[in-house]
């Protein structure tokens, strides 16, 4: 196998039905800087596109122009949802020779994107569903993100500075597969990128009453990127992924962890805006203290804003999870913080599935 080597998620591509709007919803509810725009006004005719970043955190929010635009039956199939998860490499022929090498197949060959700020390099490749995963290098580049976009003209759009709500940088990346693909999947991200299996879940560590799913963690060998990918299990009803699926129509990306650096200080400004999480019972913070031992954050803090914890030998972490952030009940966001925990919420799972099982109640689809 040839090795692919890679720095970090560089960019999360979004397709949307109208960029401009969600523009402004992950501005205002997530506290994003909208900093750059490609469309008509930059010769760009067949889409319009907006760069938006708070820490290392680049979102991009892609609209189709027309129904002539390649990917415009995508919102038909998926509604909003996230079609390329670009990752920094520093070669992007040899990261794009190698996958291929290795069995990856191509959706894009590697090309040059070049204008007055240099050049910009990218390729791109298959994974689950119709997801890519794009190579990208701007080391050489030195515009505001890549050809084709300009920084954001404040009288065209926005007048007044986005406030951060403390998102710093993605922790990793959910995807959503069908029953009895995630080992094939899994198994694409070690022989193709190279990755080793971190952690997995079974039906017994991930179920309640009623649904149960099956996850594994894959992660590259700096340990910075890192991609869960869920498959459903037998049980009584419809799990999560089961409804994800349907409504998404296949396979696709399910939710996004950020992480924060305070998650109480983050949680209040996101619930400012008007972002909507899940909530647990009360009940789940009565034996918190006792099944996590000693931690900096007051309970009842926690348990007024719906914050879980859970801990492993290194230490804690605390997470909270949004409602859908569009009709479709598909993609939602992770808030996340780190006190030397490197788990992904074991001890959380039957109280967080049991609270998106009362969702999808209320959404008739358990």
């Amino acid at each position: 196998m040839r090795d692919v080597p890679m720095r970090k998620i560089d960019h999360v591509r979004f397709f949307v039905g109208n960029a401009r709007q969600s523009a402004f919803f992950y501005r205002n509810a997530f506290g994003f800087e909208v900093i750059a725009y490609a469309g008509l006004e930059t010769k760009v005719r067949h889409e319009a596109a907006y760069v938006l970043r708070q820490g290392e955190i680049t979102f991009v929010l892609t609209s189709p122009l027309s129904a002539n635009h390649p990917e415009s039956q995508r919102l038909l199939t998926h509604g909003d949802g996230v079609m390329d998860i670009a990752i920094d490499v520093p070669n992007v022929r040899e990261a794009f020779d190698a996958a291929i090498a290795n069995g990856g197949i191509a959706v894009r060959e590697p090309q040059q994107l070049q204008d007055e700020n240099g050049i910009y390099e990218t390729a791109s490749i298959s994974t689950y569903g119709d997801t890519t995963h794009s190579f990208v290098n701007h080391d050489h580049y030195h515009g505001v993100f890549a050809p084709g976009y300009k920084p954001i003209d404040p009288e065209r759009y926005l007048t007044s500075t986005a406030k951060p709500v403390g998102l710093s940088a993605i922790d990793h990346i959910v995807g959503n597969v069908e029953e009895g693909k995630m080992d094939e999947w899994v198994g694409f991200y070690q022989n193709v990128l190279g990755f080793k299996q971190l952690v997995s879940f079974d039906d017994k560590d991930i179920s309640t009453e009623y649904s149960a799913l099956m996850s594994k963690v894959v992660q590259n060998g700096t340990g910075r990127i890192k991609f869960p990918i869920n498959e459903p299990a037998q049980a009584k009803r419809r799990s999560q992924i089961d409804e994800y699926l349907q409504y998404y129509g296949g396979p696709g990306v399910q939710h996004i962890a950020l992480i924060t650096g305070d998650i109480v200080k983050t949680v209040r400004a996101m619930r400012a805006n008007d972002v909507s999480f899940l909530r647990v019972p009360k009940t789940y913070y009565d034996t918190l203290q006792s099944r996590i031992g000693p931690i900096r954050e007051d309970i009842s803090e926690l348990a007024e804003l719906g914050i879980l914890v859970d801990q492993d030998d290194e230490g804690y972490m605390l997470q909270i999870f949004t409602k859908p952030v569009a009709d479709r009940p598909t993609v939602f966001f992770e808030v996340i913080q780190r006190r030397g925990s490197r788990s992904f919420g074991k001890g959380n799972f039957k109280a967080l599935f049991e609270a998106i099982e009362r969702e999808q109640d209320l959404r008739g689809s358990l």
